[in-house]
């Protein structure tokens, strides 16, 4: 043991302080080797699942971007849709609106004439029927006929607007026109072309109507064309109670001659 320690004493102190360096180089390095493989190890079992989620999520990202492009054009297809639908909804409106006007739900202005009907101040014939110098629900319709026929586009009476449902009848010394009692002198406005009154003045069927009751009977006819007439909306109802619409079949297919 002495002679072991007398030969360390003899080892000079530089070599001693080189080899404790050399060993702690040596353990470092041991130690840098032992943690390496774990490293490298865990670095190759961990690439392969990243590259895999790598590849799904630009799959997904791909796929993404398709159905972004799907539905950009689903978009221009709907608006241009939209554009088509807005234009047949507008040609849907202007129906409606002629169809409104045509059963008299819309008030009306423009050129046309006013006739005025009254009864006669002549007095009856003994032998003659008083109710022929009235003016009666004949009258009126008989009047109403020609004016339509002579362009007349809505007609009106004291006020009440004609529709296609509209009734003229007696009802003793009144007239009931829609569900309104009319008492004399009756006004009819009219609205039509400007030469509304020239049309009906050259139709055989207001001269005759002159000719039967203004000349025959005295019934007092006048007529005025202002510089435009105004012709209420219907404030009646236009429910229809009994009519229906009729059901219609498909037609049935035509047969083969040759068959």
């Amino acid at each position: 043991m002495s002679a072991l320690m007398a030969r360390v004493r003899a080892i000079p102190s530089w070599q001693l302080t080189l080899f404790v360096a050399l060993l702690a180089l040596g353990f470092l390095v041991a130690a840098q080797l032992a943690t390496e493989a774990p490293r490298v190890r865990y670095t190759t079992q961990e690439r392969t699942p990243l590259v895999e989620t790598a590849g799904e999520l630009l799959a997904q990202q791909d796929a993404l971007k398709v159905a972004v492009l799907d539905l950009r054009a689903q978009i221009q297809e709907a608006e241009g849709a939209g554009t088509g639908s807005a234009a047949v909804v507008a040609e849907l409106n202007d129906q409606l609106q002629e169809a409104r006007i045509a059963a008299g739900l819309i008030a009306l202005t423009g050129t046309g004439i006013v006739l005025q009907l009254e009864d006669s101040l002549e007095p009856a014939a003994p032998d003659a029927n008083e109710g022929d110098y009235l003016v009666g629900s004949l009258d009126l319709r008989t009047v109403i006929e020609e004016l339509w026929t002579a362009g007349a586009e809505a007609i009106a009476i004291n006020g009440e607007r004609i529709t296609p449902t509209s009734a003229i009848i007696d009802i003793g010394p009144s007239v009931l026109v829609n569900s309104a009692y009319l008492a004399p002198p009756y006004q009819v406005t009219a609205l039509g072309p400007p030469d509304l009154y020239a049309r009906l003045s050259a139709s055989p069927g207001w001269v005759d109507f002159i000719i039967a009751r203004a000349q025959k009977y005295g019934i007092r006819v006048q007529f005025a064309e202002p510089e435009s007439v105004d012709i209420p909306a219907f404030v009646g109802t236009v429910t229809l109670r009994y009519a229906r619409p009729e059901a219609t079949s498909s037609p049935a297919p035509l047969s083969d001659p040759e068959g």
